[in-house]
Protein backbone atom coordinates (compact mmCIF):
# COMPACT_ATOMS: atom_id res chain seq x y z
CA UNK A 1 0.00 0.00 0.00
CA UNK A 2 1.39 3.17 -0.66
CA UNK A 3 2.40 5.64 2.27
CA UNK A 4 0.96 9.20 1.55
CA UNK A 5 3.29 11.39 1.82
CA UNK A 6 3.60 14.99 3.43
CA UNK A 7 3.63 17.82 2.01
CA UNK A 8 6.87 20.12 2.42
CA UNK A 9 5.80 22.87 4.78
CA UNK A 10 6.16 26.55 4.93
CA UNK A 11 9.46 28.16 6.35
CA UNK A 12 7.70 29.94 9.29
CA UNK A 13 8.26 33.31 10.25
CA UNK A 14 11.46 34.48 11.31
CA UNK A 15 9.11 35.64 14.31
CA UNK A 16 7.41 32.35 15.06
CA UNK A 17 10.82 30.11 14.74
CA UNK A 18 12.78 31.94 17.47
CA UNK A 19 10.02 31.54 19.37
CA UNK A 20 9.44 27.91 19.02
CA UNK A 21 11.23 26.63 22.30
CA UNK A 22 8.60 29.07 24.64
CA UNK A 23 5.82 27.27 22.66
CA UNK A 24 6.99 23.77 23.56
CA UNK A 25 7.64 25.20 27.02
CA UNK A 26 4.23 25.94 28.26
CA UNK A 27 2.95 23.05 25.91
CA UNK A 28 5.58 20.78 28.56
CA UNK A 29 6.81 18.98 25.43
CA UNK A 30 8.92 19.23 22.26
CA UNK A 31 8.70 17.57 19.25
CA UNK A 32 9.76 17.69 15.32
CA UNK A 33 9.49 21.68 14.76
CA UNK A 34 8.70 20.76 11.21
CA UNK A 35 5.47 18.57 12.95
CA UNK A 36 4.77 21.86 15.22
CA UNK A 37 4.56 24.38 12.18
CA UNK A 38 2.48 21.86 10.49
CA UNK A 39 0.28 22.04 13.98
CA UNK A 40 -0.05 25.48 13.58
CA UNK A 41 -1.02 26.14 9.88
CA UNK A 42 -4.36 27.07 9.01
CA UNK A 43 -6.51 26.32 5.97
CA UNK A 44 -6.08 30.19 5.56
CA UNK A 45 -2.23 30.09 5.49
CA UNK A 46 -1.91 27.40 3.65
CA UNK A 47 -4.51 28.18 0.44
CA UNK A 48 -2.41 31.77 0.74
CA UNK A 49 1.05 30.40 0.56
CA UNK A 50 -0.05 27.49 -1.75
CA UNK A 51 1.44 23.57 -1.89
CA UNK A 52 1.82 23.30 1.36
CA UNK A 53 -0.24 21.36 4.28
CA UNK A 54 -3.07 22.46 6.96
CA UNK A 55 -3.37 21.15 9.70
CA UNK A 56 -6.87 19.71 9.18
CA UNK A 57 -5.75 15.79 9.55
CA UNK A 58 -3.32 16.48 12.57
CA UNK A 59 -6.70 17.90 14.24
CA UNK A 60 -8.47 15.06 12.99
CA UNK A 61 -6.06 12.71 14.76
CA UNK A 62 -5.99 15.00 17.80
CA UNK A 63 -9.49 14.61 18.58
CA UNK A 64 -9.61 11.42 18.34
CA UNK A 65 -7.03 11.00 20.59
CA UNK A 66 -8.12 13.56 23.12
CA UNK A 67 -11.42 11.49 23.46
CA UNK A 68 -10.29 8.32 24.20
CA UNK A 69 -8.09 10.02 26.90
CA UNK A 70 -11.01 12.01 28.53
CA UNK A 71 -12.96 9.05 28.35
CA UNK A 72 -11.22 6.66 30.05
CA UNK A 73 -10.19 9.74 32.97
CA UNK A 74 -13.82 9.95 33.36
CA UNK A 75 -14.20 6.24 33.47
CA UNK A 76 -11.79 5.77 36.23
CA UNK A 77 -12.32 8.52 38.26
CA UNK A 78 -16.17 8.63 38.64
CA UNK A 79 -17.33 5.16 38.90
CA UNK A 80 -20.70 6.32 40.34
CA UNK A 81 -21.58 8.18 37.28
CA UNK A 82 -24.06 6.60 34.75
CA UNK A 83 -23.75 6.37 30.91
CA UNK A 84 -25.24 9.43 30.16
CA UNK A 85 -23.82 11.83 32.65
CA UNK A 86 -20.20 10.31 31.84
CA UNK A 87 -21.42 11.45 28.32
CA UNK A 88 -22.25 15.17 29.52
CA UNK A 89 -19.16 15.32 31.15
CA UNK A 90 -16.70 14.69 28.36
CA UNK A 91 -18.47 16.50 26.07
CA UNK A 92 -18.21 19.24 28.35
CA UNK A 93 -14.59 18.85 28.64
CA UNK A 94 -14.00 18.58 24.82
CA UNK A 95 -15.95 21.38 23.38
CA UNK A 96 -14.89 24.26 21.78
CA UNK A 97 -15.34 26.31 24.69
CA UNK A 98 -12.83 24.20 27.05
CA UNK A 99 -10.04 23.35 24.12
CA UNK A 100 -10.42 27.37 23.51
CA UNK A 101 -9.58 28.38 26.91
CA UNK A 102 -6.54 25.73 27.13
CA UNK A 103 -5.57 27.49 24.11
CA UNK A 104 -5.26 31.06 25.44
CA UNK A 105 -4.10 29.77 28.53
CA UNK A 106 -0.54 29.05 26.89
CA UNK A 107 -1.00 32.13 24.33
CA UNK A 108 -1.57 29.45 21.30
CA UNK A 109 -3.02 32.62 19.09
CA UNK A 110 0.15 33.99 18.96
CA UNK A 111 1.89 31.65 17.40
CA UNK A 112 -0.91 30.53 14.89
CA UNK A 113 0.25 30.93 10.86
CA UNK A 114 -3.16 32.47 9.62
CA UNK A 115 -3.77 34.14 6.04
CA UNK A 116 -4.02 37.51 6.08
CA UNK A 117 -7.90 37.93 5.80
CA UNK A 118 -8.02 35.38 8.96
CA UNK A 119 -6.17 37.74 10.80
CA UNK A 120 -7.87 40.81 10.14
CA UNK A 121 -11.46 39.37 11.21
CA UNK A 122 -9.72 38.21 14.91
CA UNK A 123 -8.83 34.76 13.78
CA UNK A 124 -6.21 34.69 16.83
CA UNK A 125 -9.01 34.90 19.43
CA UNK A 126 -11.16 33.05 17.38
CA UNK A 127 -12.50 29.59 19.95
CA UNK A 128 -13.15 27.57 16.87
CA UNK A 129 -9.78 28.11 15.53
CA UNK A 130 -8.20 28.08 18.72
CA UNK A 131 -9.67 25.00 19.80
CA UNK A 132 -8.91 23.46 16.43
CA UNK A 133 -5.43 24.43 16.92
CA UNK A 134 -5.02 22.35 20.16
CA UNK A 135 -6.91 19.36 18.83
CA UNK A 136 -3.59 19.71 15.95
CA UNK A 137 -0.70 20.16 18.82
CA UNK A 138 -2.46 17.02 20.89
CA UNK A 139 -2.47 14.80 17.69
CA UNK A 140 1.36 16.28 16.75
CA UNK A 141 1.91 15.25 20.47
CA UNK A 142 0.80 12.02 19.78
CA UNK A 143 2.51 10.96 16.68
CA UNK A 144 6.21 11.89 18.28
CA UNK A 145 5.67 9.93 21.68
CA UNK A 146 2.57 8.07 21.94
CA UNK A 147 -0.13 7.54 24.24
CA UNK A 148 0.96 8.21 27.38
CA UNK A 149 3.06 11.01 27.29
CA UNK A 150 0.16 12.65 25.07
CA UNK A 151 -1.79 11.28 28.11
CA UNK A 152 0.45 13.57 30.41
CA UNK A 153 0.45 16.68 28.68
CA UNK A 154 -3.92 16.45 28.21
CA UNK A 155 -4.42 15.66 31.74
CA UNK A 156 -2.14 18.34 32.66
CA UNK A 157 -3.77 21.23 30.46
CA UNK A 158 -7.48 19.87 31.25
CA UNK A 159 -6.53 19.48 35.27
CA UNK A 160 -8.88 22.26 36.39
CA UNK A 161 -11.49 21.02 33.93
CA UNK A 162 -11.42 17.50 34.50
CA UNK A 163 -11.59 18.03 38.61
CA UNK A 164 -14.88 20.24 38.00
CA UNK A 165 -16.48 17.49 35.15
CA UNK A 166 -19.37 16.97 37.51
CA UNK A 167 -20.28 20.81 37.51
CA UNK A 168 -19.75 21.13 33.98
CA UNK A 169 -21.08 18.23 32.73
CA UNK A 170 -24.49 19.45 34.32
CA UNK A 171 -24.45 22.75 32.52
CA UNK A 172 -23.24 21.91 29.06
CA UNK A 173 -26.16 20.78 27.92
CA UNK A 174 -29.37 22.99 28.77
CA UNK A 175 -31.60 21.83 26.36
CA UNK A 176 -31.46 18.19 26.89
CA UNK A 177 -32.17 19.24 30.98
CA UNK A 178 -34.62 22.05 30.25
CA UNK A 179 -36.29 19.37 27.38
CA UNK A 180 -35.91 16.91 30.75
CA UNK A 181 -37.58 18.72 33.13
CA UNK A 182 -40.39 19.92 30.63
CA UNK A 183 -41.24 16.40 29.90
CA UNK A 184 -41.25 15.11 33.23
CA UNK A 185 -43.42 18.20 34.85
CA UNK A 186 -45.92 17.61 32.00
CA UNK A 187 -45.14 21.48 30.32
CA UNK A 188 -44.86 20.62 27.07
CA UNK A 189 -42.00 20.81 24.39
CA UNK A 190 -39.67 23.84 24.38
CA UNK A 191 -39.80 25.39 21.23
CA UNK A 192 -37.00 27.57 20.08
CA UNK A 193 -36.66 30.39 17.33
CA UNK A 194 -32.91 31.63 16.46
CA UNK A 195 -32.33 34.94 14.27
CA UNK A 196 -28.83 36.38 12.95
CA UNK A 197 -27.71 39.93 13.14
CA UNK A 198 -24.84 41.67 12.54
CA UNK A 199 -22.06 41.81 9.59
CA UNK A 200 -20.80 38.68 8.20
CA UNK A 201 -17.37 39.34 10.28
CA UNK A 202 -18.98 40.14 13.27
CA UNK A 203 -22.40 38.25 13.10
CA UNK A 204 -24.31 37.13 16.55
CA UNK A 205 -27.31 35.26 17.05
CA UNK A 206 -30.27 35.68 19.09
CA UNK A 207 -32.42 32.63 20.26
CA UNK A 208 -35.71 32.25 22.26
CA UNK A 209 -37.51 29.33 23.97
CA UNK A 210 -40.78 28.92 24.62
CA UNK A 211 -42.97 26.33 26.85
CA UNK A 212 -46.28 26.30 26.66
CA UNK A 213 -46.79 29.43 24.06
CA UNK A 214 -45.06 31.26 27.07
CA UNK A 215 -41.73 32.80 26.57
CA UNK A 216 -39.22 31.58 29.47
CA UNK A 217 -35.51 32.13 28.28
CA UNK A 218 -33.61 34.74 25.52
CA UNK A 219 -30.08 33.52 24.39
CA UNK A 220 -27.57 35.66 22.27
CA UNK A 221 -24.57 33.72 20.93
CA UNK A 222 -21.62 33.69 18.25
CA UNK A 223 -23.18 30.59 16.36
CA UNK A 224 -27.31 29.78 16.38
CA UNK A 225 -26.74 26.57 18.20
CA UNK A 226 -24.98 28.79 20.98
CA UNK A 227 -27.52 31.15 20.88
CA UNK A 228 -30.09 28.00 21.63
CA UNK A 229 -27.99 26.87 24.53
CA UNK A 230 -27.65 29.87 26.21
CA UNK A 231 -31.82 30.39 25.71
CA UNK A 232 -32.65 27.06 27.34
CA UNK A 233 -30.01 28.24 30.04
CA UNK A 234 -32.08 31.21 30.79
CA UNK A 235 -35.39 29.04 30.34
CA UNK A 236 -34.32 26.77 32.70
CA UNK A 237 -33.50 28.68 35.44
CA UNK A 238 -36.83 30.79 35.17
CA UNK A 239 -38.85 27.76 35.05
CA UNK A 240 -37.09 26.51 38.47
CA UNK A 241 -35.87 29.25 40.17
CA UNK A 242 -38.23 31.71 39.18
CA UNK A 243 -35.30 33.89 37.77
CA UNK A 244 -32.26 33.44 35.41
CA UNK A 245 -28.82 34.45 37.39
CA UNK A 246 -27.49 36.03 34.37
CA UNK A 247 -30.64 37.23 32.67
CA UNK A 248 -29.91 38.33 28.74
CA UNK A 249 -31.42 41.26 27.18
CA UNK A 250 -31.95 40.95 24.01
CA UNK A 251 -29.58 43.59 21.92
CA UNK A 252 -31.52 45.62 18.96
CA UNK A 253 -29.81 45.19 15.74
CA UNK A 254 -28.73 49.16 15.36
CA UNK A 255 -27.57 48.04 11.49
CA UNK A 256 -31.18 47.29 10.91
Amino acid sequence: MAVRKRKKQAAPPAALNTNLADLFGVWQISFDPELLILALTHRSFAFEVGNIEPNERLEFLGDSVLSIIVTEYLYKNYPQSSEANLSRMRGAIVSEKTLSQVARNIRLGDFILLGKGENLTGGRDRDSILCDMTEAMIGATYLSHGLEATRRIVEYHLRPFLERAVELGKSSDYKTTLQEYCAEASLGEPIYEAEGFGPDHARYFIATVTVGGELVGHGQASSKKGAKSEAARAGYFNITQGTDPDHFMPVEDTNA
